[in-house]
């Protein structure tokens, strides 16, 4: 099986526990977050169209994943979530999409190497310190002594939430589903 392909069928699927009801029509606070980029981001002041996609965490070839990993539902997928993003890039840009961002509570060295060992040609941001996390009261959960963020997608317009998918699953299929929903914006 390689990094991007995943039998979902063998992987829990989550739940819509209601943590993303409260999310759509909210104006993103102002909270500047670090960027694989290099350079901070505030997502209350981009203008036109802003794609979040709020995943767990990645992993790396370097450490294993935590035991638990494969058994919790919605965990498994950063990577062929990433990856759909990176394939999907221009056809989102050509749909109006002016930023695209993932987003985790891992800190930016570890992401750094996921955006660069994946060639993702946008950045992922850090919430390392929960400050969106919690100005947003996002969906998280709690693994190993972490806190990680439950998978959902925020589609942004001028700084305010127009349209959540949560949960996403599988993850491989988010970046179609938010280019379906671009295509036609009227469809709940």
């Amino acid at each position: 099986m390689s990094l991007t392909s995943v039998d979902w069928t063998t992987i829990p699927a989550p739940r819509d526990d209601g943590g993303a009801a409260h999310l759509a029509g909210l104006a993103v606070p102002q909270v500047t977050l670090a960027s694989t980029a290099g350079s901070r981001v505030d997502l209350s002041r981009l203008p036109g169209i802003a794609v979040l996609y709020i995943y767990p965490m990645t992993g790396r070839p370097d450490r294993p994943l935590p035991d638990e990993w494969d058994a919790t539902p919605g965990a498994r997928g950063c990577t062929p979530q990433s990856c759909a993003y990176r394939d999907h890039f221009a056809d989102l840009s050509t749909r109006g999409v002016a930023h695209l961002f993932g987003l985790s509570t891992q800190d930016t060295d570890w992401q750094a190497e996921a955006a660069a060992r994946l060639h993702l040609p946008y950045p992922l941001l850090s919430d390392a310190d929960l400050t969106l996390t919690r100005a947003l009261n996002l969906p998280t959960f709690q693994m190993e002594g972490q806190t990680l963020l439950k998978r959902c997608t925020l589609i942004l317009r001028d700084g305010v939430i127009v349209r959540v998918h949560y949960p996403v699953f599988p993850p491989d299929q988010d970046a179609a589903g938010v280019m379906a929903w671009l295509d036609d914006p009227v469809t709940p």
